[in-house]
């Protein structure tokens, strides 16, 4: 396999999967919107051979599809696949010892390497200035590193086997950083990092990172993957690599001998600065606020190194191809960490962590002839106390009866639990808890609200397929407009307050309920514009569950309480864009137009010569 970022290249350029810009291009801006054109049109990774302001090359768009993807990794992937499932099945390897001794085999020789020292001459020193400084959106703060493997040791208990690898994004410039001495670093909640940072501020002392840009792909992939405890992410990268991690310590910081850059540096307890705003992909910025500064010791870099990077955005991007990847390797590990759960399904063009889906089991009481979630709501409990799940706010939760379920319809799983929900009973929120830290939708950074909607048993409601009779007739909403079945997208006032918004959303549920039967339209959404909201259903997702808070922004038709618990005869959730929205993100339109040089045909070329 690769034994650096360099083989990979030239490898894909062979098999036709990347292509070469020679001509200069601007870091800032135009790079970035070459690689959301590339990627959506599935095309080739491409290398970036004359930066502008850096000596540097750079390459996009190497995981840009599952299959280039398996293809890098086409000696290992089995291998890999069977550790991860021995890791989360331990009997498998009593059932088939003979298949698994290989997999043992495998992962010793996986083991990181530790070497006296690095080869200075085949490293050389250098600035944060002189990286290539790309910037995807013209709202950013500054440069990022977007594809960064973040290491970091555990103060307490050091050592490469105890250390943490994660993609936490990295601003290197801009804001009020002092260039070349310091860059920002931002990460979320639910991340190792923070456990080895709070560690290190407990005992009152610097946490060292080390930040590996490059090298074989399969060391960027560990750093995004979502391993079982225990299995280490530098061991999941020799694995995945075919190769033992090489590394040493110089200063007190851990080098990488294959990466093509690294960035070394301290955090300090108390240090923190505005770091943001960036393009994130919720589809919007997550903007300025303050985290942790990372005072910069050196930075390193190989001669004839390569700076890989990505563009975060709306669904779909590279990290969709990404998680695909993940989903394929991981395989059963979330339901065997989760008992009862057959299958979940983050989905993409929702943002990811705002909708989830899930498929469990429902066994309580088999004896009794009503059919009700019971089990499905112990699962959906256990779902939303496990690691990144945990992030969700909207969970949407059933269990297969004589019937199989293909969650990855979105359409048809959503279908699938509006007919049989129970909205008098079958609405379950939480309430000032934690939500993505990218997510503004809620009460402030990290805070919002989770619902479940749980359902099982039989048809409660065949779902209409037109606009409900007489809602096109009504005084306080527009544009009627059909999204899906039971499903149904109106306007009404802009949103200007929340007490205003109560108000007009009152006012509209009462017309709704005196002029209207609504039994087979389970669900209204409430947005700025109907016809964008059910042209797709990507805008759908995207616009309704990024742009609403479960417990400030569903309403219902004949709504009430009862005994703390909510219900409703129609759902209505409020997917306006209000004051203290993140704004979305918008592409530049003189560089979409420069960029145009690249392509013909819709299709990208790379140099014309």
């Amino acid at each position: 396999m690769y034994r650096s970022l360099e083989e990979c290249v030239l490898d894909l350029e062979q098999q036709g999967e990347l292509v070469r810009i020679r001509e200069e291009v601007d870091p800032y801006l135009e790079m970035a919107a070459i690689h959301r054109r590339v990627y959506q049109e599935s095309g080739p990774a491409v290398l970036f051979e004359n930066v502008k302001g850096s000596r540097y090359r750079a390459v996009s768009n190497l995981f840009g599809t599952p299959a280039r993807s398996k293809y890098m990794f086409r000696k290992t992937w089995d291998g890999v696949h069977d550790v991860i499932a021995m890791r989360d099945d331990p009997m498998s390897a009593l059932k088939h010892p003979l298949k698994n001794v290989g997999t043992g085999f495998s992962a010793m020789k996986a083991l990181p390497m530790r070497l006296t020292s690095v080869n200075m001459s085949k490293l050389e020193e250098m600035n944060i200035s002189d990286l290539p400084m790309i910037q995807s959106w013209p709202g950013d703060g500054g440069a990022f590193v977007t594809l960064p493997q973040v290491y970091t040791e555990d103060p307490g208990n050091p050592g490469i086997m105890n250390a943490n690898v994660g993609m936490y994004r990295a601003q290197l410039n801009g804001n009020d950083y002092v260039p070349d001495e310091e860059i920002g670093m931002h990460y979320q909640i639910h991340r190792g990092i923070g456990v080895h940072h709070t560690k290190a501020k407990e005992k009152g002392e610097p946490l060292k990172v080390s930040i590996f840009i490059g090298g074989p792909p399969a060391h960027t992939l560990a750093a995004v993957m979502p391993l079982p405890e225990g299995l280490s992410e530098m061991l999941f990268a020799g694995l995945l690599s075919g190769r033992r991690f090489r590394h040493s310590y110089e200063d007190g910081y851990v080098i990488s001998h294959d990466a093509d850059f690294v960035i070394t540096g301290e955090v300090y307890p108390e240090d923190t600065k505005p770091e943001g705003p960036f393009g994130d992909h919720l589809g919007y910025y997550s903007l300025k606020h303050l985290f942790p500064v990372l005072r910069v010791h050196k930075v390193y870099g190989k001669p004839d190194a390569i700076w890989p990077f990505t563009v975060v955005g709306r669904p779909p991007q590279e990290d969709t191809s990404f998680g695909e990847i993940i989903h394929q390797l991981t395989g059963k590990a979330v339901t065997q960490e989760l008992p009862g759960v057959k299958e979940v399904h983050a989905v993409d063009a929702a943002g990811v962590h705002p909708l989830l889906f899930a498929i469990g089991s429902e066994r309580y009481t088999p004896f009794e002839n009503v059919k009700k979630p019971m089990e499905l709501l112990t699962i959906a409990n256990r779902i939303l106390g496990f690691g990144q799940l945990s992030l969700a706010k909207y969970l949407w939760i059933t269990a297969e009866d004589d019937v199989s379920i293909n969650i990855h319809d979105e359409f048809g799983f959503m279908q699938y639990i509006l007919e049989r929900i129970d909205l008098h009973r079958d609405l379950h929120f939480q309430t000032n808890t934690t939500i993505d830290t990218l997510d503004y939708s809620g009460t402030g950074l990290n805070s919002g609200s989770k619902v479940i909607l749980a359902a099982y048993g039989d048809k409660k409601r065949e779902l209409c397929r037109q606009v409900p009779a007489g809602m096109g007739k009504m005084k306080r909403l527009k544009n009627p407009k059909l999204v899906m079945p039971g499903v149904v997208a109106i306007e009404i006032n802009a949103y200007q307050n929340e007490q205003k918004a109560t108000e007009d959303i009152n006012a509209m549920i009462d017309e709704i309920a005196d002029n209207t039967d609504m039994s087979a339209c389970p669900l209204v959404i409430v947005c700025d514009d109907s016809d964008f909201l059910s042209k797709t259903k990507e805008n759908f997702l995207w616009a309704t569950f990024t742009r609403s808070n479960p417990s400030h922004d569903m309403h219902g038709v004949n709504a009430f309480i009862e005994n703390k618990h909510w219900g409703c005869d129609t759902m209505v959730i409020d997917a306006r864009i209000k004051p203290h929205h993140a704004p979305p993100l918008i592409e530049d339109e003189e560089v979409e137009a420069k960029i145009e040089r690249f392509f013909e045909n819709g299709r990208f070329v790379g140099d014309k010569v």
